[in-house]
């Protein structure tokens, strides 16, 4: 049968883009893609990206106290989110002619409308085309959903936060994740007077338990009023906002509240079941280690498959794919020892087992040190930084390394080589200390704080 492509990618996020550009442009296959709303997916236009830049914003408050302790005559009125977002909006505009001329350059061809699965070899078109391709790519991503409960319909999310036309002055944020964590900080740093509800007993739940118990005290400290425990029953519309009312019996009133409680596979309405394509309980699209569903015709990438939701992961994933069926080269991705990095204030980096993970395994050693870094402290500030490492007490190799403060991102990068790389604690020790700098405690931890 002659198909009109040999490979049909849904969806023009990371994943996406990344096996359609390297099927196309490395291997010669012929590829179209179909995206709905805007080319750069969840990423670029209503996540990492933009979450960056207004944690970017966010710091220059703390910044500019800074400067006056160490000398500058500064004069700061006050944060305006109007030219923020402006700037912001160029910035993604600038980022999807990017990523529509990286398709461009390498030939596949592009369609700006919504597609649906037809068969295990025909894609519909929004417009009623329909074509058809060897393979076909799901690389939908995910989609942030609010539960149903009275006055849901007020609540915002992470989606819609981007497009704000005004910064409010009272927020809630209701979650208790990686993503509501950080928009409490960013609110929070904004100047937004910020209340963070979590019905679980700490927030960042399945990251390391000092760590998070270390972030909570320090959003805290920053002016985040964060209060565990506590559950919206429901949202009311008053002539001034919107009053949450609380499990904890209080009846607080905000200008919004945005649900940061959990994200979905975004499946809905593609045909998928109808054509035998397998999901899991949360709706995920069920795939082997060569992101093959039970269509063997049909492929899956990124948040979709629900297994690591990051960014670096999806765009693996589809590189890996498009290695495999178009370059011959039975590549798969590697999901082990993946690095990752929280945006909260401080900022969290963590490669590894959690120190609870690790010590289920077997005997192990914890090292860890909090402490005032050098730049904060001599601005009077009373930030606390977290470096830790969970060793194996038999191997003595570095299982788990945590980081929690300014720029951990950029630290647990490098220390993600070493940790993927097997190195021991004598190796760690072996290293010879970069001196001033906060990230030299990661070679200079002696004694174990903990065994077990």
């Amino acid at each position: 049968m002659a198909f009109d492509y040999d490979l049909f990618v849904i969806g023009g996020g990371s994943g996406g883009v990344r096996a359609a550009r390297v099927a196309s442009g490395d291997h010669g296959a012929r590829v179209a893609l179909a995206e709905e709303y805007r080319m750069g997916g969840t990423c670029v236009i209503r996540g990492c990206v933009p979450k960056k830049l207004m944690v970017f914003a966010s710091e220059y408050r703390h910044i500019n106290k800074d400067a006056r302790a160490y000398g500058w005559d500064l004069e700061v009125k006050g944060f305006d989110w109007t030219v923020f977002h402006a700037q912001l909006e160029n910035e993604l505009n600038r980022l999807e002619g990017a990523y529509r001329n990286t398709l461009k350059n390498a030939g596949v061809e592009t369609f700006d409308q919504r597609a649906t699965v037809k068969d295990a070899h025909t894609v519909r078109l929004a417009d009623g085309r329909e074509v058809t391709a060897k393979h076909i790519l799901i690389a939908t991503g995910g989609t942030p959903f609010v539960p149903e409960f009275e006055g849901s319909d007020l609540a915002i999310t992470s989606n819609e936060i981007f497009h704000m036309k005004a910064l409010p002055k009272r927020a809630l944020i209701v979650g208790g994740g990686y993503i509501a964590s950080e928009f409490a900080c960013i609110l929070n740093g904004m100047g937004v007077e910020t209340s963070q509800y979590y019905r679980g007993a700490q927030i960042l739940r399945g990251f390391d338990e000092e760590a998070r118990g270390h972030i909570a005290t320090q959003m805290i400290a920053s002016g985040v009023n964060l209060q565990c425990g506590t559950d919206v029953l429901r949202l009311e519309k008053t002539d001034t906002g919107i009053r949450a009312v609380a499990t904890n019996g209080t009846e607080d009133e905000f200008d919004i509240v945005m649900y940061a409680t959990g994200r979905k596979p975004n499946v809905a309405g593609l045909g998928l079941e109808d054509v035998g394509v397998r999901l899991g309980k949360k709706g995920e699209i069920e795939v082997d280690d060569w992101q093959q569903t039970s269509v063997p015709s049909i492929f899956a990438v990124g948040d979709v498959t629900d297994r690591i939701n990051l960014t670096p992961i999806a765009i693996r994933e589809g590189h890996a794919f498009a290695d495999t069926v178009f370059g011959g080269q039975k590549r798969k991705a590697d999901w082990d020892l993946v690095p990752s990095a929280v945006f909260t204030q401080p900022e969290f980096g963590t490669v590894g087992k959690t120190e609870e993970e690790a010590e289920a395994e077997g005997p192990i050693e914890v090292y860890s040190a909090t402490f005032r870094p050098m730049q904060t402290l001599f601005a009077g500030r009373q930030d606390r930084v977290l470096m830790k490492l969970v060793v194996c007490a038999q191997t003595r190799r570095v299982l788990g390394c945590h980081i929690v403060a300014p720029h951990a991102g950029e630290m647990i990068q490098l220390a993600g080589i070493a940790v993927k790389m097997g190195a021991t604690k004598e190796d760690f020790d072996r290293t010879v200390a970069v001196h001033p700098s906060m990230a030299e405690e990661l070679v200079t931890l002696r004694k174990p704080v903990r065994k077990s």
